[in-house]
């Protein structure tokens, strides 16, 4: 889940099948730190059109929108973002374990957000983006 205001990797969720129910959980735990978003836009992937994530935006007044169906580019950032993720961090490793693949996206997300500058956010992390402004 990227933030489309500061580009900052707010949650991955690593396991070998991400129901809704992992999705909104995951969101949970985001609006716990951070505060409910205004919006979500998603793919539609079936975590994203289920009934679960559509219920839980509509209890917590979160405007639900979807990509057009072969338009990825209507989700950039995430795009992006996803073939970084799939450059540094999966095919750049070999895993033994899901354990394994946690600790090393939990690490890589905190170098992603407080380490690495970002040329869109006028070469600031997305950390000190947001602090910022």
């Amino acid at each position: 889940m990227i933030d489309d205001y500061n580009q900052e990797a707010l949650g991955i969720e690593i396991d070998f099948s991400l129901p809704a129910k992992r999705v909104t959980r995951l969101l949970d735990r985001i609006v716990a730190k951070r505060g409910l978003p205004r919006s979500l836009r998603s793919d539609n992937g079936p975590e994203f059109i289920s009934e679960e994530l559509q219920s839980w935006c509509r209890s917590n007044e979160v405007e639900l929108r979807w990509i057009e169906p072969g338009k990825p580019t209507q989700n950039a950032y995430i795009e992006r973002f996803n073939g970084t993720f799939r450059r540094e961090v999966l095919n750049a490793n070999v895993f033994g374990s899901v354990v394994q693949v946690r600790r090393v996206v939990d690490e890589w997300g905190v170098e992603y957000n407080t380490e690495r500058p970002h040329q869109a956010l006028g070469f600031m992390t997305p950390v000190e983006y947001r602090q910022a402004t």
